[in-house]
C-alpha cells in the first residue's frame, strides 16, 4: 500500500451524487458523518515472466514490453494517487527463456526465489492470483515456487522461498480432501488518507477483500499435470461461495482478480472468459482482468470486440456498474482504477459516478516510451546472464531463414521442423513401444505461436547459420509435451476444417478489400499438417466446407484410413475444441517436451536444409478471382522473405505505421 497526501477534494454535489450511487450493502448515513478519498487500484496481468524488455530468442532489447517499464508506470501512480494497491492478474511464472530455464534449464532450488517474484517484490504487490499458465511446469513446482504447501500427488510438502504478497484462488481444489487449493479469499487491512467532512486531511482504516479464479479449462489444457490431483468449479459459483464470507468478515470492497476476459454468451460452469458474469455477483465491487491478451476498457478504439456488448462500458470500464480493467499482456501497459470512496456508517462505498477505470501503455502512439525501473534489472542480473548463457548453446546450423511473418499465406520454414521433429519422435516410440502399429501413418499437425497478434516484434525470425537453444524456443514457444491421437481420414479433414477457421470467407463479388485472416482466431489455432498430405482451403465457402483435394501420398484420402497425428498435450486433450482430441482418442502421452523433443532432432540432423526441411508446403488456397483485394498483416520490409520461400502473388501495399504494413494476396496467382 502507498499512502500520500491527497492532491484533490471532492465537491458537495459529488458527495450527494455518491449517496444515490454507492454499491455496498449498507445503508448511507446522515451526510454530517461521512469522508471522502481516492484510492487507485493497479493491475498487471500476464505479464508472462517477461521481466526485462529483452528478446531472448533474438538477443536484443525489445522496448514494446517488460515488466521494468511497468514498474515505472507504477511507481508515477503511486506519486499521483493518495493511495494505490497493487495486484496481478496472473500468467505470471511463464512465457519466457527465463522462465523455462527456471523450471527446465536449472532448476530452481527450493531456498531460491522465482526471478519474476524477486522483480514483483522490489514494488511491493499487495495480492495476486493464480493464471491457466501458473500450472504448465506442473504441481510440484508451483507448489514450490508461491510457497504454497500441497497435499497432491507427487507434491512434497515443504516451506520454500514464494512471493512476497498472499496469492488467492478460489475455484480450484485439491481432489482427495476437497479443499482449495490456494486460499480463496484474503482480507486486507489497510490505512488511507482521506478528508472528512470539514475538508481536514485524516487517516481512516479501510477492509479490502481480494477473491481469485483462473479458467475451469485448466483441466483440459493442463490434462496430464492436473488430473485426478484437482478439481475446479465455476466462476461464478466459487464467487458466490466465497464472497459473502469475506463481506462477512467486514470487507468494505471485494475485489475480484480474475484470469478471464469477457464473454456475453450463455454462461456455463467451464466458461473461459466469465468476468461479465462474474460482475452480476452481488459482493463484488470491482473487477481485475486478464487472460484474453486485452485492453478494456478501451476508449476510441473502433474496432474494439467490447464496443457495443450490453452491460458493458468500453469508454470508462464498466461492466454491470462494476468498475472493471484488463491491463493487456508482457509488461507492455498498467490497468488502473481511480476509485473515489465515500465513508458512511464506517463502511466505505464506491461512488461510481466518478469512479473511471483506464489502460495506460509503456509506448503511446507516437513512438515514444516510458524508461525502465533500473531497480527491476538489477534484482536478476543474475539470472539473466545465465538464461543468455542458457540459450547461446549451440545445437545446429541451418541454410534459410524460419520465420512466420507469411505462414497465412502457405510459407511453413518454422513449421517443418517442428513437425519433422515430431513425425520422428512419434515413429520411433511406435517401433520401440506399440510394433503392431508400425505400419500406421504418422502425420503431425504443428502452428504457429508467434504471428504478429503483439505487434511486428511477435513473429518469429529465425536467420540461417547457427541454430541456438533460443532458436528452438522461439519456433516452439510453450512448455508442451509431446501427444498424439488415433485418427482417421475424416477425422484429418475435420481437423483442417477447424484450423482453415483461421481464414475469413471471402466474397469473390466484393470490390472493397476483405480481411484474409480471422482476428478472433489465435494464430495457435492455425494447425498445419504435414507427412506426405496435401490439401488446398477454399476460403470462398463456409466454415466447416473449405477443405478439399485431401491426398496422402497422392492419392486421395479415405476416409476410413487410420493415421496417427502427432501434437501437443494442449490440443490432444481437447484445447482448441478440435474434433478427435481427448482422452478417448489420445495415443501417446509422453513425457519429454515438444522443444526438447524438437532440440533433439536438430541436434541428430546437424545440418538443415531448406530443400529438405523447409518448403513442403501441404496446402494452398484454390485459385480465386476476385473483384476487389484480399489484404492481411504482418511485419514491413518482408517481401523478400516471401518470394524466397515460393509464396506467390503477394505485395506489399502500404506501411501501418508501427511496424506493420498491409499487403495483398492475389489468390488466383497464390498457388
Amino acid at each position: 500500500m502507498n499512502f500520500r497526501y491527497p492532491i484533490a477534494t471532492i465537491v458537495a454535489i459529488s458527495l450527494l451524487l455518491a449517496l444515490g450511487c454507492s454499491t455496498a450493502p449498507t445503508q448511507p448515513a446522515p451526510v454530517g458523518d461521512s469522508a471522502h478519498a481516492t484510492l487507485a487500484i493497479l493491475e498487471t496481468t500476464d505479464i508472462h515472466s517477461n521481466i526485462l524488455s529483452y528478446d531472448y530468442y533474438k538477443l536484443a532489447e525489445d522496448d514494446s514490453l517488460g515488466f521494468e517499464r511497468v514498474a515505472t508506470l507504477i511507481r508515477e501512480a503511486r506519486e499521483e494517487y493518495p493511495n494505490t494497491l497493487l495486484f496481478d492478474a496472473g500468467d505470471t511464472i511463464q512465457g519466457t527463456a527465463l522462465a523455462d530455464w527456471q523450471a527446465r534449464g536449472s532448476p530452481l532450488a527450493c531456498d531460491q526465489k522465482l526471478a519474476m517474484y524477486k522483480a514483483m517484490d522490489v514494488l511491493g504487490y499487495d495480492g495476486g492470483t493464480i493464471g491457466n499458465h501458473e500450472f504448465n511446469y506442473g504441481l510440484p513446482y508451483l507448489s514450490q515456487v508461491t510457497d504454497q504447501p500441497m497435499t497432491v500427488e507427487g507434491v512434497t510438502e515443504r516451506r520454500c522461498k514464494g512471493p512476497g504478497f498472499p496469492l488467492v484462488l478460489a475455484n480450484v481444489f485439491d481432489a482427495h480432501n476437497g479443499q482449495p487449493l490456494f486460499p480463496p479469499t484474503k482480507l486486507l487491512q489497510r490505512t488511507i488518507k482521506a478528508i472528512d467532512e470539514n475538508g481536514r486531511a485524516i487517516e481512516l482504516p479501510i477492509r479490502i477483500g481480494i477473491i481469485g479464479f483462473t479458467p475451469p479449462s485448466i483441466m483440459l489444457w493442463d490434462h496430464d499435470n492436473l488430473q485426478g490431483k484437482v478439481t475446479t468449479i465455476g466462476v461464478v459459483e466459487a464467487a458466490r461461495r466465497y464472497a459473502p464470507e469475506l463481506r462477512a468478515e467486514g470487507a468494505d470492497l471485494i475485489i475480484a482478480i480474475s484470469h478471464g476476459g469477457i464473454d456475453t454468451r450463455p454462461y456455463t460452469e467451464n466458461m473461459e472468459n466469465a468476468g461479465w458474469y462474474l460482475a452480476e455477483v452481488p459482493d463484488i465491487d470491482v473487477l481485475l482482468m486478464g487472460h484474453s491478451h486485452q485492453v478494456f476498457p478501451d476508449p476510441g478504439n473502433e474496432s474494439s470486440r467490447y464496443n457495443g456488448l450490453p452491460a458493458v462500458d468500453n469508454e470508462r470500464g464498466f461492466i454491470h456498474g462494476k468498475p472493471a480493467v484488463m491491463g493487456n499482456m508482457w509488461g507492455k501497459s498498467l490497468g488502473l482504477i481511480e476509485l473515489e470512496l465515500v465513508q458512511r456508517d464506517g463502511h466505505w462505498r464506491i461512488d461510481p459516478a466518478i469512479s473511471h477505470a483506464e489502460v495506460r501503455n509503456i509506448r503511446s502512439k507516437d513512438g515514444g516510451g516510458v524508461a525502465a525501473d533500473p531497480a527491476i534489472g538489477a534484482a536478476v542480473s543474475a539470472e539473466h546472464e545465465a538464461t543468455v548463457a542458457y540459450v547461446s548453446a549451440p545445437i545446429g546450423e541451418s541454410d534459410f531463414a524460419m520465420t512466420t511473418y507469411f505462414t497465412a499465406v502457405g510459407d511453413v520454414s518454422a513449421l517443418q521442423p517442428v513437425n519433422s521433429a515430431q513425425r520422428a519422435y512419434v515413429e520411433r516410440y511406435l517401433s520401440e513401444n506399440m510394433p503392431e502399429l508400425k505400419g500406421i501413418p504418422v502425420l503431425s499437425a504443428a502452428a504457429p505461436f508467434k504471428a504478429g497478434f503483439g505487434g511486428a516484434t511477435d513473429f518469429t525470425d529465425i536467420a540461417a547459420g547457427t541454430l541456438a537453444i533460443r532458436n528452438a524456443a522461439d519456433l516452439y514457444l510453450y512448455p508442451n509435451t509431446l501427444s498424439a491421437v488415433k485418427i482417421t481420414g475424416a477425422g484429418v479433414k475435420a481437423w483442417l476444417e477447424k484450423s482453415a477457421g483461421y481464414f475469413n470467407r471471402i466474397d469473390p463479388t466484393l470490390t472493397s478489400p476483405q480481411e484474409l485472416v480471422n482476428g478472433k482466431t489465435p494464430s495457435y489455432n492455425f494447425d498445419v499438417i504435414q507427412g506426405d498430405i496435401h490439401y488446398a482451403i477454399d476460403i470462398s465457402k463456409p466454415y466447416g466446407q473449405r477443405i478439399v483435394d485431401l491426398r496422402f501420398n497422392g492419392k486421395p484420402v479415405d476416409p476410413a484410413q487410420t493415421f496417427i497425428l502427432a501434437t501437443n498435450n494442449y490440443r490432444a486433450s481437447g484445447g482448441g475444441d478440435f474434433p478427435g482430441t481427448g482422452e478417448g482418442h489420445v495415443l501417446i502421452n509422453a513425457p519429454d517436451m515438444n522443444r526438447s523433443v524438437l532440440i533433439d532432432w536438430i541436434r541428430q540432423q546437424r545440418r538443415l536444409t531448406f530443400a529438405s526441411n523447409g518448403s513442403d508446403q501441404p496446402w494452398h488456397f484454390i485459385s480465386l478471382q476476385t473483384a476487389g483485394p484480399v489484404v492481411f498483416h504482418t511485419a514491413s520490409g518482408k517481401l523478400d522473405l516471401a518470394r524466397r520461400s515460393g509464396i506467390k502473388g503477394v505485395s506489399e501495399t502500404s506501411n501501418d505505421g508501427n511496424g506493420m504494413s498491409t499487403y495483398t494476396i492475389d489468390l488466383s496467382a497464390s498457388r
